[in-house]
């Protein structure tokens, strides 16, 4: 049973957020430092997420298969450019059964290299490819600075890694999968995420390219929530992973790889949050619908039970995640917080009134107070509560979109960056002719980096914010989690 309240928004951002998960259920913390334990009503947001994108995958002809835990450090050390991005974040073993083993083993961080070793031992010609692989699993990351769902030593998430005949096919893939990041993003889990291109300074450790879909959370700060590289032949050469080309030569293969985690769930809690908790979008909730009956003398109980118990079986059987609060021992009132503790996007009550009338009251989570609250006969009731869901999703992205539009700000050079930076926080749209050092000096400045060189200004640019120089693009400055 959910505790009741949180930290306001306003008062304290980063304690609200994580009374969210800890009172809404969806996390706990672990005994080892840095871990969290995923509840089962986190787990049931996560295995929505999940299911939404795994779908995709698989309409894109991507199957899943699995890969070992464990890495041989030598493995991580073929790719120069890979073992250095990773080795501060590297969990090591080195004994295993009472003895010392004879090379450590790392936990794996990602897996290009467990992956590409046995490419190289699948792949021979160019029928052999495309071999287009997901797994999902868990990946650990010594990460010094932990939050629960947004940064973590061990997480969940998916990652893609596929391989091609040529660099046109495995750039194309690697766009593709980006495409369905950003579908997924803003048609199941309602945020507005902005695809573009990473920085030289921020891409993957290893890729030629990568690419990202970045959110801005409630507090203005921005989140990579969903990022998708091109390899190049980097991890080919490194493992030998060749093929036979249609003109009999050897070749290595083109790759990509590509991820989202369970960090998707911090995104949705703190784009659509609320000072009373969870706000979640219909399309991930683990519960759409919660069902309250509501009687005072122990006569009208069988009755207002039975309605209730009819409208659980019609939406259910509809396809409708509902679930019927029938607890005893609590007042109605306290069951109303802890659903919108939860985030259920709508709530329906039932009285002995309302069953006289043949109607129910319907709640949205999304409009606070009176205003959300509306009176339906029960008749066609199943498709009043499908366009109610349908609105609720429509208006978290509105609001989402809004909230984004409004605090991305432009400037004209680094004074008024640094500036509405500190008072407005939000994302600063600019162009851009920097250099990778001079990024680097903005960072330690001002602890704004390129989120990303957004793919809708492709070919716009103007005079650099920063150097004063002709800029061939545009690029999203923020602060970030």
């Amino acid at each position: 049973m959910a505790e009741q309240g949180v930290t306001p928004r306003s008062k304290d951002y980063a304690r609200w957020y994580t009374d969210v998960v800890l009172k809404a259920e969806l996390a706990d913390y672990s005994p080892v430092k840095g871990c969290m334990v995923i509840r089962p009503y986190g787990y049931a947001l996560w295995e929505n997420i999940r299911e939404q994108l795994d779908r995709r995958f698989k309409a894109t002809g991507h199957v899943n298969a699995y890969f070992p835990l464990f890495i041989p450090m030598s493995f991580l050390e073929k790719e120069k450019e890979h073992v250095e991005g990773f080795s501060p974040e590297l969990a090591v073993v080195t004994h295993g059964g009472g003895k010392k083993l004879d090379e450590p083993l790392v936990v794996r961080p990602t897996s290009e290299t467990i992956i590409n070793a046995m490419y190289a031992k699948w792949v021979r010609s160019y029928r052999d490819l495309p071999i287009l692989i997901n797994q999902w699993a868990n990946v650990v990351r010594w990460e010094m600075r932990t939050r629960l769902f947004l940064r973590t030593t061990e997480f969940l998430w998916q990652e893609g890694h596929t391989a091609h005949a040529s660099q046109e096919e495995a750039e194309e893939e690697a766009r593709r999968i980006l495409d369905i990041y950003t579908d997924f993003a803003v048609n199941e889990a309602a945020i507005p995420v902005i695809p573009g291109m990473k920085s030289e300074k921020e891409k993957f450790a290893g890729a030629v390219w990568s690419s990202t879909i970045e959110a801005m959370m409630g507090d203005k700060k921005a989140l990579q929530a969903g990022t998708s590289h091109y390899l190049g032949q980097n991890f080919a050469r490194a493992f030998g992973t060749r093929f036979l080309n249609k003109n009999n030569e050897l070749e290595y293969v083109y790759q990509t790889s590509w991820g989202v985690s369970t960090r998707m769930v911090g995104a949705v809690i703190m784009v659509h949050g609320d000072d009373k908790g969870l706000v979640l979008p219909p399309r991930l909730a683990p519960i759409q619908v919660v069902i309250v009956p509501i009687w005072r003398k122990e006569e009208q109980k069988h009755t207002v039970l039975g309605e209730a118990e009819k409208v659980f079986k019609e939406l259910q059987a509809s396809g409708v995640r509902v679930k019927l609060d029938d607890r005893e021992g609590v007042s109605p009132g306290f069951k109303f917080n802890d659903w919108e503790m939860r985030g259920v996007p709508l709530r329906i009550e039932i009285g002995p009134r309302d069953v006289e009338n043949h109607v129910v009251v319907v709640s949205r989570r999304d409009i606070p107070g009176k205003e959300g609250k509306s009176t339906f006969g029960r008749e066609g009731l199943v498709q009043v509560v499908r366009e109610l869901l349908d609105a609720v999703q429509s208006s978290l992205l509105e609001k989402a979109t809004r909230f984004r539009d409004e605090n991305t700000h432009e400037v004209r050079n680094y004074d008024e960056f640094k500036e509405v930076l500190e008072s407005e926080g939000g994302f600063i749209k600019v162009p851009w002719a920097g250099s990778p050092e001079d990024e680097v000096r903005i960072k330690e400045e001002t602890k704004a980096t390129i989120r990303c060189f957004p793919f809708e200004y492709e070919g716009e640019g103007g005079t650099c914010f920063y150097t004063g120089k002709k800029a061939d693009k545009i690029a999203i400055f923020a602060k970030a989690y």
